[in-house]
């Protein structure tokens, strides 16, 4: 159950381990608790936070061979994928959901996807739902002429991308007694939990409503390691809605806490793992004496 050697991506120059910096912040201070930022975002400028951690050792185990993976028209994941493969020479498709619509200019994200080199393959939403169904994923793969390829998830989150997050649980031995991390697919915090110390937790703040993360997050340990690993929650409160949703109260929290503290806030994971620590600790969740580590995993793309 070792991961690929990685080894081979040290000329891309990624800062590991990534700094842990402390906030001073009276919303955790007056309930005596300590908050500390695990920067991840500062990992690489393009292949940011767990998005390094994940897709190293998936393009390591790639060999060379043509990457394929998934995401919506705003997928930071497809993002990082065509960074990695413009810096690494890695020929890249990304399956994208929704069908292309004719005449139409690109988003930003996708248009940023092509210009890094990623051939982008529209499917329709229903054929999207399916396509972890091996025939769904084989008409895939034949449609975007990519029938050799390595196939990486959607969001990255798979056995190789579970170990190499482990790491980051690994970095933070005796740096905090909870570690948490916003989640989208579960891949980080199955890493994460695996690699902290005795003694201390992880936290997961999903992004996406529906609570069926938990079995998602089992899941990944029992591919990634044979079965369960280290202590882990979920909390499902702070989703705001569900995926991409970022009503006026989370932008202002998130704006407020970029002049406090002067780091730029990425809406879709950072701003909603912050907003519920804020909420936990004013909530009396953490004993007073605790340092909570929070996984800062992207910032917000230009």
């Amino acid at each position: 159950m070792t991961s690929p050697d990685t080894s081979g991506f040290a000329a891309l120059r990624p800062r590991l381990p990534s700094p842990v910096e402390e906030v001073v912040d009276g919303r955790f201070e007056r309930h005596g608790v300590r908050l500390v930022l695990k920067r991840d975002d500062l990992i690489h400028p393009e292949l940011i936070g767990n998005k390094w951690r994940k897709l190293a050792p998936n393009l390591a185990a790639a060999a060379g061979r043509t990457v394929v993976t998934f995401g919506g028209a705003y997928s930071n994941h497809l993002r990082a994928t065509a960074a990695a493969g413009r810096l690494l020479g890695i020929r890249t498709v990304g399956v994208v959901r929704g069908e292309e619509l004719a005449g139409r200019p690109l988003n930003p994200s996708l248009t940023r996807c092509r210009a890094d080199g990623m051939r982008l393959h529209f499917v329709d939403r229903a054929t999207y739902r399916r396509k972890s169904e091996p025939r769904t994923l084989a008409a895939i793969l034949r449609a975007a002429d990519a029938e050799e390829a390595y196939v990486v998830p959607e969001g990255g989150s798979n056995a190789e991308a579970v170990r190499g997050c482990r790491a980051l649980g690994a970095e933070l031995h005796g740096r905090a007694d909870a570690v948490a991390v916003a989640c989208g697919t579960g891949g980080t915090l199955a890493g994460l939990a695996a690699g902290l110390a005795p003694g201390q937790r992880a936290m997961g703040v999903p992004v996406l409503k529906g609570g069926f993360l938990a079995a998602d997050v089992g899941a990944l340990q029992q591919q990634a390691f044979g079965g369960p690993r280290g202590t882990w929650s979920l909390d499902d409160r702070f989703h705001f809605g569900g995926y991409a949703r970022v009503p006026g109260e989370l932008d202002s929290f998130a704006a407020d806490f970029e002049q406090r503290h002067g780091l730029p806030v990425e809406r879709l994971y950072v701003a909603k793992l912050l907003y519920g620590l804020v909420t936990l600790a004013g909530e009396g969740a953490f004993p007073r004496g605790t340092t909570v580590a929070a996984v800062v995993t992207g910032r917000p793309f230009p």
